[in-house]
């Protein structure tokens, strides 16, 4: 427990471990002085002056633990190194010049992991693979069975580059690891009154949106937990209706959000070829395109459809829009707030609050992180003390 709480809220006094756990101090103490002997965190001089009374040590997570990510898109796998609190250590991004195959995805995954060897050997302790995917991917298994704009089906992704690297590996949808990431370590940590109140409050339940050129995924928080559904599958927002009438998806169905609302329609009224969204937002920024205004308003209605009717289901805390979803609310950062409450049930839209998402590009490798960190938090003592401990090559997924 006490790994978790000073992994996910990156600095904690001895006095917050003992008034978040309801353990007595000198326990309190004892647990720390075990898990600084293991080398998972370690202990520095309160920060700060006036304080009064005796100062309470602030507790650290060790660097040196640390997991991998992966997150291969359509036109590039990004490998990514984070270590304990969710800092990124290092980010590689290997553009592809076609939409890569799983095995090709694995393959540049597996060849960077490679090149950094020696260097995650001599200084790092690594928990494992997390890998985040665009698409319907059973947590379980860590099988990707329908990842339709990388065109992947029934795909063992996650015993596919355990087998190559020799690191447990799991995969899951990345819409769903970024909705995690974003409550514990982005724009819904400490917001609301749910997990976490006391020590960095966390909204209970909160709504994640992330639009990109793979289309937009979602993931949902209830009760601090994960909606994941009966296989895993939860939170594909991106295939709500929101127009009578419309385009018809990839998924069979007309008129779903995605279709609807889309970065490649604005890249193209802007001039742009990137999926950068940088350079998107300083494109729309600063155009005065009458045709780019009107599509950024239209996008506008029909995200706030999909708002209203996700606010009214699941009555969520807070909202929060990523990639180029982000963008379009920080043009307009009122309307979608004022569309909810137009529009939607008036007790769930006084409630939810609309949130830009806050770890920006390094989210999903934070998110893909935390599935390799977990086990560890479940069992930090069983990561070992050496440097570059790795575990054991092995096939399983979960």
């Amino acid at each position: 427990m006490l790994t978790s709480l000073v992994h996910h809220h990156g600095v904690l006094s001895r006095a917050q471990l003992t008034r978040h756990t309801g353990l007595n101090r000198s326990t309190v103490g004892t647990l720390i002085g075990q898990l600084t002997s293991l080398g998972l965190v370690y202990e520095t001089a309160p920060a700060g002056e006036g304080q009064v009374g005796r100062p309470s040590p602030e507790v650290h997570p060790s660097p040196s633990i640390a997991a991998l990510a992966v997150n291969p898109e359509v036109d590039a796998v990004t490998i990514g190194l984070v270590s304990l609190g969710g800092k990124v250590q290092k980010k590689i991004r290997f553009e592809t010049e076609r939409i890569p195959s799983a095995r090709e995805a694995v393959n540049i995954a597996a060849a960077v992991i490679a090149g950094m060897r020696s260097e995650l050997d001599a200084s790092y302790r690594i928990t494992g693979i997390g890998m985040a995917v665009p698409g319907l991917v059973n947590r379980d298994d860590g099988v990707v069975r329908h990842a339709p704009h990388l065109g992947w089906r029934n795909e063992p992704v996650a015993r596919m580059l355990s087998e190559a690297t020799g690191y447990r590996c799991q995969a899951a949808n990345d819409a769903s690891l970024g909705a995690e990431a974003e409550l514990i370590f982005g724009a819904g940590a400490g917001v609301g009154t749910g997990v976490g109140a006391g020590v960095g409050a966390r909204p209970g339940n909160l709504i994640y949106l992330n639009g990109g050129a793979s289309g937009i995924g979602g993931g949902i928080i209830a009760d601090g937990q994960l909606l994941r559904g009966a296989s895993g599958y939860a939170g594909e927002l991106g295939h709500t209706f929101v127009r009578s009438g419309g385009t018809t998806c990839h998924c069979g169905a007309a008129g779903c959000l995605e279709t609807e609302v889309s970065q490649g329609r604005l890249l193209e009224l802007a001039g742009l070829s990137s999926g950068d969204t940088a350079d998107l937002e300083k494109a729309l920024g600063n155009s005065n395109s009458a045709g780019l205004s009107d599509e950024v308003a239209r996008q506008l209605t029909y995200l706030g459809i999909a708002l209203r009717n996700a606010v009214n289901i699941f009555n969520p805390d807070a909202i929060v829009l990523d990639g180029f979803l982000g963008t379009l609310h920080a043009l307009a950062p009122g309307s979608l707030q004022a569309m909810l409450l137009s529009q939607a049930m008036d007790g769930p839209a006084g409630q939810a609050k609309i949130y830009r998402a806050a770890l920006g590009s390094d989210l999903m490798m934070i998110g893909a992180a935390e599935l390799a960190f977990t086990p560890f938090l479940a069992d930090p003592a069983g990561l070992g003390t050496t440097a570059g401990t790795v575990p054991s090559p092995t096939s399983q997924t979960g």
